[in-house]
This record gives C-alpha cells, structure tokens and sequence, in this order.
C-alpha cells in the first residue's frame, strides 16, 4: 500500500484533494490535512503539526502560492518574492528528507476581476519557483497552464477563485497522473 500525503491551500482542500482519493483508488493511503495549508508559513507550522501523518509518505503533492501572491490591504503582495522562495525551498527540503518523491503544484489562476489576487502575481511567483524548486529536485505539476486554458470553466463564478467540478476534475486527475509517474 502506498502512503500519499497532499498538502495545500483551498484548491486541495475544497479542489482536487476531494477527488484524489478516488481516482487513485485501492493500494494506496492517502493523508491531507483537514485543515487549509494557507500560506507558506502556514504550509511551515502545519507540517510540525502533522509531521506523524506525514512520516513514511512515498509521494507528497503540495501547493502554496493564492494566499502569498494575494495583495489584501494594496501594498503588496502577503508574501514578498524573496520570502517565497526561501520558505518554498525549506519546505522542499523538509519534505525530501520524508520522501525523494515531492510534487510541487503551480498556483491556479483567477478571473481577471477578483479583487485581492491578479494573474500577473501569481504567473510572477510561479515563474520564480519553478526553477528553484526543480533545482531541489521537486517535480513540478503545472495545474496554472490547464486551468488558464479556460478560466471561466475550470474556476467557479461565484467566487472566482475557487476550482469549479470541471476544474476540480481536471486537477485531480493530473495530480493523480503526477502521483502515478513514481511507480
């Protein structure tokens, strides 16, 4: 039986995280906090929290990027870049000393009129991650690019950030298929 941790912000807990159990069906385990993972430094104190359900993973999938990109109060972004990177990378490398086979997923987009958090950030924080965390050995899931395929159906309307069923479907499959590769 294979031990499968997901970790993440509001797009795993209520997004693909709901599916991912499922569709990898028998012979595997799977452990996600039923808490929201947030911010990195939330990603950080939660993972001490968790850290005996999370012993003994062969795979972990995790994402952080919606909360660190958001600009709540207009003066910039939650999280600065600099400080993404480095606690982004110390989770990598708390994570790889659990498992070699960490997956690190793309922060999804929103619709261009949600208020607190803009495509442009997140494409931004996205593009400096990605090399770092591949130079840490941390396969990428790029759920930004399929789900930019079509915002207005992979992203709910209502709320216009969160994974609609057709964007929750879509991420959990590939994460599963992510998942799957390290067999």
């Amino acid at each position: 039986m294979k031990k499968i941790v997901l970790l993440g912000d509001s797009i795993r807990l209520w997004g693909y995280g709901t599916k991912v159990p499922e569709l990898l069906g028998d012979g595997y385990t799977v452990y996600q906090p039923e808490d929201n993972c947030r911010f990195t430094k939330y990603t950080l104190r939660g993972m001490f929290e968790w850290q005996n359900e999370i012993k003994g993973a062969d795979v972990i999938h995790w994402n952080n990027g919606l909360w660190d990109a958001t600009e709540l109060f207009g003066d910039g972004t939650f999280t600065t870049e600099e400080e993404y990177i480095r606690d982004c990378v110390r989770i990598a490398r708390i994570l790889k000393k659990i498992t070699p086979n960490v997956i690190f997923a793309t922060t999804t987009p929103v619709w261009d009129e949600f208020e607190y958090t803009h495509n442009d950030k997140i494409q931004r924080f996205n593009e400096i991650i990605v090399p770092v965390l591949k130079a840490e050995g941390v396969m990428i899931n790029d759920l930004y690019s399929a789900v930019a395929s079509d915002i207005h159906r992979y992203v709910k309307e209502c709320d216009k950030i969160h994974l609609s069923d057709e964007g929750i479907s879509l991420c959990a499959e590939m994460v599963v298929e992510k998942i799957k590769s390290f067999e």
